[in-house]
């Protein structure tokens, strides 16, 4: 079986992926996979689009724009498989922290929104960066800037740098402030350079994340090992959520060749390390749902960044293939949603789904304005 060339970015969010390449679960599938670190997401994108990647992680709504011909450069991609949900944060810059949290403590979503509103109305105007224009990150904070009555698009100044270099960029004074994964808005905090005042989770409470992208053709003309591929990674899943792993993960993220940053910094934001850290397979994580697609897409055309003929639902149809992770879970026994689409943001409290043999226990999802998506 020839070698899978797979992409990732030095975030905490790729432990699935690192951690099926150290303690072999590729290998246990017969699998002989490459990972290569990319300096941004754009650098993913052209290399999966130019072929030079068979695979990546990757941000779902880039994922969705390369498939649908949004970019220059694009492909056929699909999305069998999320990778994690949570784990970003808007941190902001000393200055603005201390007047949003003043006592230290960040407050609930909408009231930091509120004073930063205050702020903007006093003449501020904030220059925040996301990683990517088409990103998780960049909607969440669109969405959440918008709910605290902000305009994204007069108010405050959003540029896109790579999430490696937003510390520098910060320590620089270059911009104000960031949203951006896991382990980026703890090292600022670490250097003192401000506090993380918005977890991603207070926008969307276990909100989708990361997603494994593969291109559609490699998939196609190698059906056998993309199942194996799913597997390694929907085992290596379960293995993050443990909390007794988070040690063992910290110490393999924080190697130079893949994030470089200290160990503790890393393991706060793995599952056990505190609220709003990221989760890799709990609660159907690594589900593809076309609902959560489709909130991606309707989310892009809010903010002009979809063309008005594009048919939403056909599209979170055609890349997001639910059907590729119900093969690989039930190989490996696992219980599979009966649908493919759920309402987001109607769950204050845990609750389940139906699905086969079992039901699936899901955590809560509620929007930080209280608005719900119907499936």
């Amino acid at each position: 079986m020839p070698p899978i060339r797979l992409g990732l970015l030095r975030l905490t969010d790729a432990a699935p992926v690192v951690l099926a390449a150290e303690a072999k679960f590729f290998a246990a599938e017969g699998l002989d996979v490459r990972l290569s670190v990319e300096p941004s997401w754009a650098n993913l994108a052209d290399k999966l689009s130019y072929g030079l990647l068979d695979a990546a992680i990757m941000l779902p709504p880039l994922a969705l724009a390369v498939a649908l011909g949004l970019r220059e450069a694009g492909t056929r991609l699909l999305v069998p498989m999320g990778l994690s949900r949570n784990g970003n944060a808007v941190t902001l810059g000393r200055a603005l922290f201390d007047r949003i949290a003043p006592a230290g403590a960040a407050p609930p979503p909408l009231e930091a929104g509120g004073r930063l509103k205050a702020l903007i109305v006093a003449g501020a105007r904030p220059r925040l960066a996301v990683v990517h224009a088409r990103s998780t990150h960049h909607l969440l904070l669109r969405y959440w800037l918008a709910a605290s009555s902000i305009d994204p698009e007069r108010e405050v100044e959003i540029s896109v740098i790579p999430p490696a270099e937003m510390v520098a960029s910060l320590a620089q004074g270059r911009i104000d402030g960031f949203c951006a994964g896991a382990p980026w808005g703890a090292m600022a905090a670490r250097a003192g350079l401000g506090g993380e005042a918005v977890p991603s989770a207070g926008i969307w409470r276990n909100h989708p994340e990361k997603c494994l992208a593969v291109r559609a053709d490699w998939a196609a003309a190698a059906p056998p090992a993309l199942q194996a591929l799913l597997r390694a990674l929907i085992r290596a899943a379960q293995r993050c959520d443990e909390p007794a792993a988070a040690p063992y993960l910290a110490s393999l993220l924080a190697q130079a060749r893949y994030i470089g940053v200290p160990e503790q910094a890393i393991a706060a934001s793995l599952p056990g390390g505190g609220p709003g850290g990221s989760v890799f397979f709990a609660g159907a994580a690594t589900y593809p749902w076309r609902s959560q697609a489709r909130w991606f897409l309707d989310q892009m055309a809010r903010w002009g960044d979809l063309p008005a003929g594009i048919d939403r639902a056909a599209a979170a149809m055609q890349v997001y293939r639910p059907d590729l992770h119900t093969e690989a879970a039930r190989a490996l026994g696992l219980p599979v949603p009966r649908a493919d689409r759920k309402q987001e943001g109607g769950h204050d409290a845990p609750w389940t789904i139906d699905a086969e043999p079992a039901p699936i226990a899901m955590p809560p999802d509620p929007f930080c304005d209280g608005a719900q998506f119907p499936a």
